[in-house]
């Protein structure tokens, strides 16, 4: 074992110094040979060429054993079988190349010359070598194999050509010129083994292949020139079989010796039909120029089958072609109505984008076809569909590409740029789609909602239209608007308010989030006694943004949590820091229905309020009626699971939802908050101001604290203290504003508290200035009115 171990190792460092000393002897004959005498060759060309050619085929020697043993101390069998058969083609090549050379045309007398035998034995051997080394057997297509065998059956016709004129010139009786035409036969078979396994994947494409094929060719090209000139003395020895041979088992070597891919998954490429052409080409010129005086059949057999190949890949090519075609079809076809289907809209319409001729696109969904399905089952829906599909494409123009996208869902791609014109086309679609149908005895009639959206200078793919399609007929679905032209105002899913969706993200986790405060007074004693938080965005760019611009897309994005746990962050610290300086006030904070029931956001508030040890009952959680509609048993739990943790629960916009007494006197609520749109018209309505009053009266029976937003006048403040309401808040008491203010806010309001009696008005005097500095309370009246309409847009898009 050792011995062999100290083999290998020798073998393998010495693999790379005999290559390259191989390929060092092969060049280095080029100059020996330039300015050798051809009349020296008798006796300088031994002399001289015999000891490198010994030393080259040494050298290539110790490749092939590195290559083979080296490496394959545990090789199999099989791998050992194959180094033996290398090793000994090679020395037959070899052998039977000089046998030759040395007898020349003496060995004609005999019908098998033992170095003719041996470059016959040598090739044969080296076919089983190639078949047994390339890579592993693949499924081969049909066409594959029929293109390969037509491109071997061309080479295999001109070599057949070129080796017409040596038969005939060495024609004898029997079969004398028989071990002469061998040899370049089987030469021919090796590169046609080669050609067939490149053709067929089993050879890999790379530089070791190209080796192979070159190295067979060279030597195919010296064999044909050692049997031509054995009787010549007259060569030079550049052009010299000797050569020739040396340079083809050298490029042979590196080829079988070199590193190959070996890719078990090869991406298969389809050959093209120039390789076909071309050996297609070949064959017919054999047929048309052989000699008459000639082998025919030599010529011929070749040259025919090659054709027979070539018309069966090309029969076979045009059957896949019309499945091809067959397939395009049915895959730009929907299989239940026979219309068009998405892919063949999208390829008019990139089509008709290259084009200046007028488009637009009509999306149109069945308006309940859930319920037909559900009801008289899939059978009864997909008659449906079928009717509706010939009726909108009979009622429309020739011309106009009428498609199923989907389900329910059908396109219609015409060529109009008329929003009057394309409208009166979807009402005349609504009207076909309405008729009524009968399916199972059962009358039905169906309506449909129609999306339309005109080509915009700035498309350049299918999908911008389809998507802008698809938006306005959910538009015109939600609205039950029958049809309705895209309207990039109304467009949720714009790019710009996606990007904004994106970049709300990353403000929430970068700490753009902001809290403005309103504050609320105590109608009794004129004294703050809450605030209520209000979100705004602290745009990098756009700048404070209200929260109407940015809260629809984090409710369509799933940002209403991850925002509303921030909002409860930022609460509980400011309520925090202002207890720290003596300020003492009651937070609320709102909370949607999504987040109310999540489960998720409430008890990371209860967590959050804990770790920060603020007294819970300082927290106001402001609900909406809405809240308790889709699942109310719960809501309830979960309003009862807030009061446990001593928070204090609003209603909002009380009055303006479906408003329920039971929830009053069910659930755990310690404040009622009268909408704005009861406060501002209770002066210009006593039927407001009615119920405004009687709901104050309830309140106060069910120990209820009720508070009036929306106070933005001194006369209705007036009325709403003399009506006894608790709490007070709106913009003639204050805008939101951030925490900062709220303090200077408070120095003011105190002062301008104690000039004025909002009580008691004289004589129905509506502007609450009893006594004190009038000047004063005109001032604030002036700087309330400047930024009224301002405020409004903000307190109303946070509501």
């Amino acid at each position: 074992m050792p011995s062999h171990t100290a083999l290998n190792r020798l073998l393998q460092r010495s693999a790379s110094p005999a290559g390259v000393l191989s390929w060092i002897l092969v060049f280095a004959a080029l100059p020996v040979s330039l300015v050798m005498p051809s009349a020296q060759r008798g006796e300088a060309l031994p002399s001289a060429l015999t000891a490198g050619v010994a030393l080259l085929y040494a050298a290539l020697l110790v490749q092939v054993l590195a290559r083979f043993v080296g490496p394959a101390a545990s090789a199999s069998p099989r791998q050992r079988a194959l180094l033996l058969l290398l090793l000994g083609c090679l020395v037959a090549r070899v052998v039977g190349s000089e046998l030759l050379r040395a007898g020349g045309h003496s060995h004609l007398a005999r019908v098998l010359p033992a170095g003719a035998l041996l470059i016959v034995a040598s090739s044969v051997g080296l076919v089983f070598f190639l078949r047994a080394e390339a890579l592993p057997r693949t499924k081969v297509a049909r066409g594959t194999r029929l293109q390969a065998g037509a491109i071997c059956g061309g080479i295999a016709s001109l070599a057949a050509a070129l080796m017409t004129p040596f038969v005939l010139t060495h024609r004898g009786p029997g079969l004398e010129a028989l071990p002469l035409v061998a040899v370049p036969a089987f030469d021919c078979l090796l590169a046609l083994v080669v050609i067939g396994q490149l053709a067929v994947r089993r050879r890999t494409r790379d530089l070791r292949g190209i080796l192979i094929f070159l190295g067979l060719l060279v030597l195919t090209i010296a064999d044909g020139k050692l049997l031509l000139r054995l009787d010549d003395v007259g060569y030079r020895p550049l052009l010299s079989p000797v050569f020739g041979e040396a340079v083809g088992i050298a490029l042979l070597v590196a080829g079988i010796c070199g590193s190959s891919r070996r890719l078990g998954h090869e991406v298969m490429r389809r050959q093209g039909p120039q390789l076909l052409i071309l050996a297609s080409a070949a064959a017919i010129l054999v047929l048309a120029f052989r000699p008459t005086d000639g082998p025919e059949t030599f010529l011929a057999v070749p040259a025919v089958l090659t054709l027979l190949a070539a018309g069966g890949r090309l029969g076979l090519a045009l059957r896949e072609a019309n499945g091809a075609a067959e397939a395009l079809v049915l895959s730009r076809t929907d299989d239940l109505t026979l219309l068009p289907n998405r892919r063949a809209v999208l390829l008019r319409l990139d089509e008709d984008l290259k084009s200046s001729v007028p488009l637009a696109l009509m999306m149109l969904d069945l308006d309940g076809f859930k319920d037909v399905n559900d009801t008289l089952g899939h059978s009864a829906g997909d008659t449906v569909l079928k009717i509706t599909a010939l009726r909108v494409r009979d009622a429309l123009p020739p011309g106009s590409l009428v498609a199923r996208l989907g389900g329910d869902e059908f396109a219609v791609v015409v060529a109009c740029e008329e929003p009057e014109t394309l409208l009166e086309m979807a009402a005349l679609i609504g009207d076909v789609i309405h008729e009524p149908l009968v399916i199972d005895g059962i009358q039905l009639s169906t309506s449909a909602s129609v999306g339309i959206t005109l080509r915009a200078e700035t498309d350049s793919v299918s999908t911008d239209l389809l998507r802008r399609a698809d938006v306005a007929m959910y538009q015109a679905k939600q609205a039950r608007a029958g049809a309705l032209l895209y309207d990039s105002q109304r467009d949720d899913f714009s790019r710009n308010k996606l990007r904004l969706s994106e970049e709300l993200r990353r403000g929430i986790a970068e700490g753009q989030i902001e809290l403005w405060y309103q504050p609320q007074v105590d109608a009794a004693t004129q004294t703050l006694c809450g605030v209520e938080a209000l979100v705004r965005w602290r745009h990098p760019q756009q700048g404070l943004l209200a929260p109407y611009l940015f809260l629809p897309a984090a409710r369509r994005t799933g940002l209403m949590l991850q925002l509303s746990e921030k909002i409860g962050e930022l609460a509980i610290a400011q309520s925090l820091a202002w207890r720290e300086r003596g300020l003492n006030v009651r937070v609320a904070i709102n909370c949607a229905p999504p987040e109310l029931l999540s489960g998720v956001f409430l008890p990371r508030l209860f967590e959050a309020v804990q770790r920060a040890q603020l007294p819970p009952n300082s927290l106001v959680i402001e609900v909406t009626e809405d809240s308790f509609l889709a699942e109310p048993e719960r809501a309830k739990a979960i309003l009862r699971e807030i009061r446990a943790h001593d928070i204090q629960i609003a209603i909002d916009d009380y009055g303006t939802g479906f408003s329920s007494l039971s929830y009053l006197r069910d659930l755990p609520v310690q404040e009622l908050k009268m909408d704005r749109s009861f406060i501002s018209s209770m002066r210009s309505d006593a039927r407001t101001r009615m119920i405004i009053a009687s709901t104050f009266q309830m309140a106060q029976a069910l120990g209820l604290r009720m508070v009036a937003e929306g106070v933005e006048d001194a006369a209705t403040m007036a009325d709403l203290v003399a009506m006894g309401v608790d709490v007070l808040q709106g913009y003639y008491l204050a805008k939101p504003m951030p925490a900062s203010e709220i303090e200077g806010w408070i120095r003011r309001w105190k002062t301008l508290a104690s000039r004025m009696d909002p009580i008691r008005a004289e004589d129905g005097d509506s502007s609450g200035v009893q006594r004190g500095d009038s000047a004063l309370a005109q001032d604030v009246d002036s700087a309330r009115a400047q930024d009224a309409a301002q405020a409004r847009r903000l307190a109303d898009g946070s509501e």
